[in-house]
């Protein structure tokens, strides 16, 4: 595994729409140990595709109750909304209250590329959104109230 550069606001890429994952393959995987050795690294509780360069639709999360990698992820499904302090790995030193669903269903594909549904609240449901949003160039600055 290797640790990535973690691309910083200002930086094209992070604004870009990401380009579906069509066949998760060896390189694929390699990427996604290496986001999560990222993450960890920079103890984060989330890192997208993007935010290491490359435009591909993958993230992973870990909020503290273990891994979770994320291959073309969709959210399916929100309930209820909240409001809580975010902050991002490539919007280092800054953090703002955003509104986020209380609850989100995801679609995706693990590593094998097999389909499944996750759900999460709070924490895991923010953590969802604001990486999900990384993958369609948006930063959780582009939604903060206060």
């Amino acid at each position: 595994m290797a640790l990535r550069q973690i691309v910083q606001i200002g930086e094209p890429v992070l604004r870009k729409k990401s380009k579906v994952v069509t066949e998760v393959n060896d390189k694929i995987r390699l990427l996604l140990d290496d986001m999560a050795d990222t993450m960890y690294h920079a103890d984060g509780v989330g890192l997208a595709a993007p935010q290491v360069g490359i435009l591909k639709r993958m993230v992973v999360i870990d909020i503290g109750e273990g891994l979770i990698e994320l291959i073309n992820p969709e959210i399916i499904e929100t309930e209820g909304e909240y409001l809580d302090n975010e902050g991002c790995l490539s919007v280092p030193g800054e953090s703002g209250e955003v509104v986020r669903p209380y609850r989100v269903k995801v679609k995706a594909q693990n590593r094998d590329g097999e389909w499944f549904e996750i759900e999460g609240e709070e924490l895991l449901a923010r953590a969802f959104c604001h990486e999900i949003d990384h993958l369609d160039g948006i930063l959780y600055v582009d939604k903060v109230v206060k």
